[in-house]
């Protein structure tokens, strides 16, 4: 899940979310190249905190020539500095850059951490940064703001047990129904979270229009729910788990029923950057596309990485509820974020998923 904050947060200790569920995606146009390995825990584990932010120094070219066909032969740029959220869903860019599959590319690469898409568009604007990691939520308000966005790769798709709406325990609240004049605190206004309640309100018969949605950040929420201040929260892990932990129930887990397997985010750039460095955009596609598929199907992968630019201990990653890792760049599930937006009104027209698709020269 793409939260970013700002200082580096802490949590109370979590227990892992519930297993998350395996099975066909509800989505039939989803490419099958690979099955999706879905994480859930087995034990309880600690998390001490979510995020701390980080910088990885660039890679250096080292001795030895790169290996691979690339090479760096014909890329227009071979040192690329890529936007971050320290987050898991960020570790294939880190998992890239252990491994070698960006030098094997020809590609050197600074990793810098960013808070949101929309603050980064100066600076690749002004040439200072290159690639970005973001919603796609956050992808397509800038599209339809007329922000020009060539998706790159797909990074994380939801699963159960990530993300839910959770009340205290001895709410009287039983079911989705019964919202309706309630307020539910979520992390930010038209985003991923009122997204994903919205659909789940549509289902039981209510409009976004019946809640009140207010903005409280993640690690506030629980004190929120404790004073009554508001009558739910929208809540993503580690915080779901140590609301969890400390009594709240789940109320409604929001990543099932309408928006079951729907993407949360990818790496991107501009149209004006990638039809500028084809070949550098392409490379670093086939690089991240390699360390997708080993995220997918390799959970220590993950924990190698994760904990070198979060807080989360390496036991937390090969047990937490993580969401999957697509291992193809498919826009038809894209589209269904892009369809929901239109549909509750974020959007001012509809967008062509396809057409922000980039596909490298050498795909």
């Amino acid at each position: 899940m793409a939260i970013a904050t700002g200082a580096p947060v802490r949590s109370p200790p979590v227990r892992t979310a519930p297993t998350c569920r395996s099975g066909r995606s509800r989505n039939p146009c989803t490419t099958p190249s690979r099955r999706l390995m879905t994480f859930g825990p087995t034990l309880r584990v600690s998390v001490i905190g979510l995020v701390v932010a980080v910088s990885l120094a660039a890679c250096s070219s080292g001795s030895g020539s790169p290996s691979g066909s690339s090479a760096g032969g014909g890329l227009e740029k071979t040192t690329i500095t890529i936007g971050v959220s320290p987050v898991p869903s960020s570790a294939p860019v880190y998992i890239a850059e252990a491994r070698g599959f960006f030098k094997q590319e020809g590609l050197s690469v600074k990793m810098e951490i960013i808070q949101a898409p929309q603050a980064v568009m100066p600076k690749i604007e002004n040439g200072s940064m290159d690639i970005f990691k973001g919603s796609y939520v956050s992808f397509l308000n800038l599209q339809d703001g007329g922000q020009k966005i060539k998706i790159l790769s797909d990074t994380l798709q939801g699963a159960p047990g990530i993300a839910a709406v959770v009340v205290p325990k001895d709410s009287k609240l039983q079911s989705a129904k019964e919202l309706k004049g309630k307020t539910i605190a979520v992390n930010s206004l038209k985003n991923l979270g009122e997204l994903s309640v919205s659909a789940h309100l549509q289902i039981n018969e209510l409009t976004p229009q019946d809640v009140k949605f207010t903005v409280i950040d993640f690690q506030a929420q629980i004190a929120a729910l404790k004073t009554g201040t508001v009558d739910a929260a929208w809540l993503v892990e580690p915080f779901l788990s140590a609301a969890q932990q400390g009594g709240a129930r789940v109320l409604l887990d929001t990543n099932t029923g309408p928006t079951e397997s729907l993407p949360i985010d990818g790496w991107g750039s501009t149209d004006a950057w990638v039809a500028k460095h084809p070949k550098t955009a392409a490379a670093f596609q086939r690089a991240v596309q390699k360390a997708q598929r080993l995220a997918a199907t390799d959970r220590s992968a993950l924990a190698e990485v994760v904990p070198k630019y979060t807080q989360i201990p390496k036991e937390a990653v090969m047990t937490m509820a993580m969401g999957t890792f697509p291992t193809s760049l498919n826009a038809t599930r894209i589209q269904r974020v892009a369809d929901l937006m239109h549909e509750f009104g974020y959007l001012k027209s509809k967008i062509d998923v396809p057409t922000m698709v980039f596909n490298g020269p050498e795909q």
